[in-house]
């Protein structure tokens, strides 16, 4: 693994890589510290402009731009209790508390080290689970994958926010979306309703830029803006003995549990600084100061969120299965670039896994001088108006969609699928599992047919291999304990009706 790890980091360390990872982490902490853009948003947006730029490149200023994001929603999230990224709202928590109380400097250091640290333990994490986890997947047959995707589907929509049934639904229908085209072993086209420009598919970047980019555009200026930032000066951007002290045990936590989340199909940096946080708070000698500026309140969650957004990368870079909605959009790009992600990546594109990897490590040190002595700038970049950003994002989309195939279509079924992301966010359907869903059903029906094919139609094959029967049972579990709170609740209402 040292042997990997130094070619890596000859990757990593070549000039066009070093830009592009600091161009993303760059852009990863400008769009996180500004409210309303995420990083779903902020890589579909930029998926056209990765084209031309070699694989390796550009994947690794896509995660640059997704950790980063993880960096900087803390800074919104301490000065003006407005978090920049979903992940960041807990942090609101104590960290505006702390700025309150005079401690913006300690919050925002403490944000930057804990997520420095648990970048670098988790990036390790990866450059150990990585060939370990793809040597095991390289015994998997296509009824594995089958039930592992399956798997990975359902605990996508039962993690995902909002209505469960909602998000199943959603992911069913982006499994839907995905098989629109021609028939890879037939030749009939299905689901085109004879429009020409459908016989190769619904292509994934018009969606994704639609769905996640312009949608929420449209999102944000529904929204009154509301940008006041803590008036009181930052001072003293490092730690005290005693407060190295008390947040010492909170990274360690923080940084292990987000580690375990962010693997797990649905988790991601969100769901890990929440449970973090939660986690903290119970175990904390200080549980009286939670929610009054409580130091452990920002180290627990800043931690366990940036540990989740480097681990997440570990399903994608050995079977190849989106840990969440970003992890998707990186799918989508690697596919794009020609390249077809699983076990055999490790082989076949070793310049991107471990270029990837020494990446993280190079990104994670560069995060901490991009935040920490640029704390001005940001600041200023928030009184920057949202009417004067929005024409050129759309312009931007315009213009990379278009450039894609030269075709208007493509610029149209953009437009649709805006209209869609904004009509879902109205009714409360969550996008995430849809676009996992558009991802993963393509290779579902792949290993379907294949399992069919060998096992000569008999069904059976998925219960008789034990790796992919063990993956059912999972799945039914999973489907289980998400019916049976809401099986109880409906016979309590009944009851009480009674």
């Amino acid at each position: 693994m040292l042997e990997n790890l130094i070619y890596g980091f000859g990757v990593a360390a070549t000039f066009q890589n070093l830009s592009a990872c600091f161009i993303g982490a760059l852009l990863g902490t400008a769009i996180g510290v500004l409210p309303g853009i995420g990083p779903l948003a902020t890589i579909s947006l930029l998926l056209p402009l990765t084209f031309g730029m070699p694989s390796t490149t550009a994947i690794i200023m896509l995660a640059g731009i997704y950790y980063g994001a993880q960096y900087g929603g803390s800074t919104t999230s301490i000065l003006m209790n407005l978090p920049g990224e979903v992940s960041s709202v807990i942090t609101t928590l104590d960290g505006y508390q702390m700025a309150k109380n005079g401690q913006a400097g300690p919050a925002l250091a403490v944000a930057a080290i804990g997520s420095f640290i648990a970048g670098c333990v988790a990036t390790l994490v990866v450059a150990i689970a990585g060939p370990l986890l793809t040597a095991v997947a390289l015994s998997f047959g296509p009824a594995d994958y089958f039930s592992l995707m399956l798997l990975g589907l359902i605990v996508a929509s039962v993690l995902s926010e909002g209505n469960v049934v909602k998000s199943i639904a959603m992911m069913i229908a982006g499994v839907g979306i995905g098989l629109v085209g021609t028939d890879v072993q037939t030749g009939q086209q299905r689901f085109t309703f004879d429009i020409p420009e459908l016989s190769d598919g619904i292509g994934f970047a018009p969606m994704a830029m639609g769905m996640f980019g312009i949608a929420e555009v449209i999102r944000n200026l529904e929204m009154p803006e509301v940008r006041e930032a803590l008036k009181t000066r930052i001072s003293r951007l490092w730690l005290t003995g005693e407060e190295w002290r008390r947040v010492a045990a909170p990274i360690a936590r923080g940084t292990t549990l987000g580690t375990l989340v962010g693997i797990l199909p649905g988790g991601g940096a969100a769901l890990s600084s929440m449970g973090a946080y939660t986690l903290e708070r119970r175990v904390s000698r200080n549980k009286h100061l939670f929610g009054k500026g409580a130091i452990e309140g920002v180290a627990a969650p800043e931690s366990a969120n940036n540990a989740a957004a480097q681990t997440s990368f570990i399903p994608l870079l050995t079977l190849g299965i989106p840990a969440n909605a970003v992890m998707a959009l990186m799918i989508g790009a690697l596919i794009i670039q020609g390249i077809q992600p699983g076990p055999r990546m490790i082989e076949a594109q070793p310049d991107l896994f471990w270029g990837l990897i020494a990446s993280m490590w190079l990104g994670n040190l560069m995060l901490v001088v991009i935040n920490l002595p640029l704390i001005g700038m940001w600041v200023r970049l928030l009184k920057v108006p949202y009417d004067l950003m929005y024409p050129a994002i759309l312009v931007f989309c315009a213009i990379g969609v278009y450039s894609l195939n030269n075709n208007n279509f493509d610029v149209f079924v953009t437009v649709v699928f805006a209209f869609l992301g904004y009509l879902f966010s109205k009714i409360g359907c969550p996008p995430a599992p849809m676009l996992i869903g558009f991802v993963l059903g393509p290779m579902m029906e792949e290993h379907l047919r294949r399992a069919m094919l060998l096992s000569r139609g008999d069904p059976m094959v998925f219960l008789e291999r034990p790796i992919s029967a063990t993956l059912l049972v999972l799945a039914v579990i999973a489907v289980a304990a998400m019916a049976i709170p809401s099986l109880r609740k409906g016979k309590e209402e009944a009851l009480h009706q009674a």
